[in-house]
């Protein structure tokens, strides 16, 4: 995408004084219930009413939303709060019917974000439109499918385009229902920081107790806003039932968060940043000389396992490694999750160099 500067431009308009935040339940359930979480809500820090219509779930016979039933209870939470409303489309026919009912806002599922026909089919249904769009992130960690789907929409003529960080699908063990994958985001956000970026807490955690924590992250690292899942008896919720919180724990978490400012000119601040910053380009050189000196010894194990025609891979030797790190980590104030994610990766390359070796010698 070229000159994507405008694409900010929805977002700049609203004038913030706090980042941009989508609430309200993961499904719209019943008139009622949508109408009592959105008065509960219309006071607050919240800018968007959200409510799931459809809901496309993993296997068949769960709940799957309303449907278009639903966006006449989105009408009535605009005409009653002057909220204004957003929720999720996935095929042309939900495009139709969310314009018709005039939603503000409409996101694009992972699961839609996956296929690139479903995107385009989208987009299409879209072309022109000056609503709001918004793309979730795929359910796997790929950065070139996520960026496809926001290009097909921006040359369908949708200028008001933003992005959704809600987590990536893994079957590793791991706290997050969805793992965050931060420096996938943060690329993100080198390459297209005119994009407006929106974290999605609730689906990355799956937990109430930890919406906060990642909303607070999120906004340690500049995003723009956060949509948050709530529900007024999140325990009795028809769908996800566990990371949804209460409008009056979101209102409270609203006030909570630290909102951090983009930078600081103090002089001070800025000299002990640039030296801190040396610091850890000193330790950065260091510890790409010692990989590299760590690939040097794979090379030359390499080469014995060839002479003796010996296997790669050792599991048990690798399983070994691994638990021997991991308590090592822990001793120096490293997470499990981060030490098992860079030996993965050191394991991988050193079985690479091995390879190599092995073929090419």
């Amino acid at each position: 995408m070229e000159n994507t500067r405008a694409l900010r431009t929805w977002l700049n308009e609203m004038e913030l004084a706090h980042p941009l935040v989508i609430g309200g339940p993961c499904s719209a359930e019943t008139e009622e219930q949508v109408l009592k979480i959105a008065h509960e809500l219309k006071d607050s820090d919240v800018n968007y009413f959200r409510a799931g219509i459809w809901k496309p779930r993993t296997r068949p016979g769960m709940f799957e939303g309303v449907g278009a039933i639903g966006l006449k209870w989105l009408q009535k939470v605009k005409a009653e709060t002057g909220m204004k409303t957003c929720t999720e489309v996935a095929n042309a026919a939900h495009v139709k019917l969310a314009l018709e009912h005039d939603v503000d806002l409409l996101w694009i599922g992972a699961r839609s974000t996956v296929s690139p026909f479903i995107m385009q089919e989208i987009a299409d249904a879209l072309e022109g439109t000056d609503k709001i769009v918004l793309v979730k992130n795929p359910v796997n960690p790929d950065l070139a499918l996520w960026l496809g789907g926001i290009e097909r929409l921006y040359k369908a003529g949708i200028k008001n385009l933003g992005a959704i960080h809600r987590g990536f699908s893994t079957y590793e063990k791991s706290k997050y229902r969805n793992i965050p994958e931060w420096q996938l985001a943060i690329e993100f956000q080198n390459r297209f920081p005119d994009l407006p970026l929106i974290c999605d807490p609730s689906h990355i955690t799956g937990n109430r107790d930890m919406v906060f924590d990642v909303s607070q992250t999120a906004l340690d690292l500049n995003f723009d806003g956060l949509m948050i899942e709530s529900h007024f008896d999140p325990e009795n919720a028809w769908s996800d039932v566990a990371q949804q919180v209460t409008p009056t724990s979101l209102i409270q978490m609203m006030e909570d968060l630290k909102i951090r400012k983009e930078t600081e000119t103090d002089s001070g601040y800025r000299e002990s940043l640039n030296n801190l910053r040396a610091q850890i380009n000193v330790v950065d050189a260091q510890l790409i000389e010692m990989m590299g000196k760590r690939m040097k010894v794979a090379d030359k194990i390499g080469a014995l396992k060839k002479e003796k025609n010996v296997a790669v891979l050792q599991s048990r030797r690798w399983n070994e490694i691994l638990g021997n790190m991991i308590l090592e980590g822990e001793s120096k104030g490293l997470s499990e999750e981060f030490v098992l994610k860079m030996f993965k990766a050191i394991h991988q390359e050193s079985i690479n160099h091995q390879e190599k070796i092995i073929k090419n010698s």
